[in-house]
């Protein structure tokens, strides 16, 4: 019998959630035969990133996956429907009825906390740790991604790389793919952007820089994100399809892709800003320049969280740190020091790029999080 598996997520980041998540159960199921019920509350936000999923359907099939609704109200469960390892994501409450459930079963299941992926040295010591719960017969283990070979890696499926490498250095599948994006030639002729961010970036300052500069730019948005500086930049409503060109700046807004195809626009991309924790590790994944985005914390959390990133990532890359730290709105961000920031991660772009290609080798060099995961599973069954 296969092991079975089940996974709780709750959409709260839109598309990093259910991103992970997606990821996660679909390399389970397709490299290891696991056989995996995902469940989530937000059926509308999967669907952007997977358009085969049906967003009224409590049970559904989707590339070997249960999915299945999860509504706020309590369900029933029996020990019987309760799966051979247990995954909340990000420190859910799953259903007080299953957890009971899980405490029913006569062998107990592997009950897995799959925390946030962060580069601060504390997460090394957390990995893998127990917690016994206060009342119930069960354990729950708490699962740490990360950057070094004290944690949980970081999720790629096999394959990737080389996947990645054939089509960086194929220009043909490369115009191919963007010209169904919409993207023209003289477009990928300048210097390639994708912006992927939350609301609060400084995107319309950004955009008066990149207007002005000596080198055209085309960025390329995702329908939805940094809505009200697209729509201010096109003129109108930001749909998927629309673009305009002023001065040295060309900004289009591209359909908001199946994950296997942002992966190649991140390929395709020379600077990739990118949010949450889904997009940056693709961004990691792709070997290009990346900026990341974090998702924002009470009383400015993220902001450490950013700098211990930066200083395993981009120690000796001054220009990447002092931009990261404005877009983040850890450091100043007016007009004057936006341009100053992108002028100088402009010029250290060649040195940001060697980093990017030595960093995720090194990442590529340690096992895997999905390997790791199912690990820690059979070691505690």
């Amino acid at each position: 019998m296969p092991l079975t598996l089940a996974i709780f997520c709750k959409v709260v980041d839109n598309f990093g959630d259910i991103g992970i998540c997606w990821r996660f159960a679909r390399q389970l199921r397709a490299e290891h035969g696991v056989d995996v019920t995902l469940w989530v509350d937000d059926l509308r936000s999967f669907q952007r990133l997977c358009p085969e999923v049906v967003i009224d359907a409590d049970v559904q099939q989707v590339q070997g996956v249960t999915v299945r609704h999860w509504p706020h109200q309590d369900l029933a469960f029996t020990a019987e429907d309760v799966a051979d390892v247990v995954v909340e994501f990000f420190a859910v409450d799953i259903p007080p009825a299953y957890v009971e459930a899980m405490a029913q079963r006569a062998v107990k299941p592997v009950w897995i906390n799959f925390e946030g992926l962060s580069a601060e040295d504390w997460v090394e010591g957390c990995h893998a740790l127990p917690s016994m719960h206060p009342r119930l017969p069960l354990t729950k283990y708490f699962f740490f991604p990360g950057f070094t070979t004290k944690t949980g890696g970081l999720l790629r499926e096999a394959g990737l790389i080389e996947e990645r490498d054939r089509f960086q250095n194929d220009p043909a599948a490369q115009a191919e793919f963007l010209a169904g994006l919409g993207v023209t030639e003289q477009e990928r002729a300048g210097q390639l952007v994708s912006l992927f961010c939350y609301p609060h970036a400084p995107v319309a300052e950004l955009f008066a820089v990149w207007e002005r500069q000596d080198r055209s730019v085309t960025c390329l948005v995702p329908v939805g994100v940094a809505r009200d500086a697209v729509s201010a930049f096109i003129g109108g409503e930001a749909t998927a399809g629309a673009a305009r060109m002023r001065g040295a700046l060309t900004v289009r807004v591209i359909p908001f892709v199946p994950q296997p195809d942002y992966d190649r626009v991140l390929w395709c991309c020379d600077v990739n800003f990118v949010r949450g924790e889904d997009s940056w590790v693709r961004a990691q994944w792709a070997a290009r320049p990346f900026v990341w985005h974090i998702y924002p914390q009470e009383e400015n959390l993220h902001h450490k969280k950013l700098r211990a990133f930066l200083q395993r990532f981009a120690p000796a890359l001054p220009a990447l740190q002092a931009f990261s730290l404005m877009w983040n709105g850890a450091a100043d961000a007016t007009p004057a020091s936006i341009e100053a920031c992108w002028k100088a991660l402009r010029a250290e772009l060649p040195a940001v790029s060697m980093q990017a290609r030595a960093w995720q080798s090194d990442m590529a060099a340690q096992p895997g999080f999905t390997s790791q995961f199912l690990a820690l599973v059979h070691a505690k069954r």
